[in-house]
């Protein structure tokens, strides 16, 4: 098993949270993990990326090189595109659709999702949208962690238990809320 994953987004989505919580799945399943994290200017709106390693084999580096993620996991459309040459032939992108108009002038939302939509394998939708529907907007985080699921190599029981480790102090209302989310968002992906 060997899963190379880069999570991006802008700072106060949560995209440090979901390598929080499939650490902690992965240390569980007793699966090797690396993890490498770039904040720049995040407090600000600005972008945040994270390399996520994890394998079955010991690793010797926690960045993914140029055409070797696996995945690309992305809260904003936008900063999944900026790392499309990382994507290795054959990886997917798993991104919501609504954008972070943290810049301007921002491309247009149709062109952005057209150039996601041509990646084959792309899982792509408003996960905003179905945050609200089955918890709170903040935790459109968790339903993009739920899209990516089926595609990370870690039992969904481990990251749902990652996921009561990570939030539990935050009392079972947050933590049900937040497992709503991650199975809506994993449902999505497997429809």
């Amino acid at each position: 098993m060997k899963t190379d994953i880069i999570l991006a987004g802008v700072g106060g989505q949560g995209i440090l949270s979901i390598a929080t919580i499939l650490g902690a799945a992965a240390l569980a399943e007793n699966i090797h993990l690396k993890q490498a994290e770039v904040h720049g200017m995040s407090q600000r709106g600005g972008d945040v990326m994270s390399c996520l390693r994890l394998s079955s084999d010991p690793i010797a580096s926690d960045l993914i090189p140029r055409g070797g993620a696996d995945l690309i996991v992305s809260l904003e459309p936008m900063e999944a595109l900026r790392y499309l040459p990382y994507l290795a032939p054959g990886g997917r992108i798993i991104s919501n659709t609504v954008p972070f108009e943290n810049i301007a002038p921002y491309p247009p939302r149709e062109e952005l999702l057209k150039e996601l939509e041509a990646v084959p394998g792309t899982v792509a939708f408003d996960m905003d949208a179905v945050a609200k529907e089955v918890a709170t907007a903040r935790s459109s985080n968790m339903v993009l962690l739920g899209a990516c699921a089926p595609f990370v190599g870690i039992a969904p029981e481990a990251i749902e238990q990652g996921i009561r480790t990570v939030f539990g102090q935050k009392g079972e209302k947050i933590v049900d809320a937040n497992l709503a989310a991650f199975r809506a968002g994993m449902a999505k992906a497997e429809a």
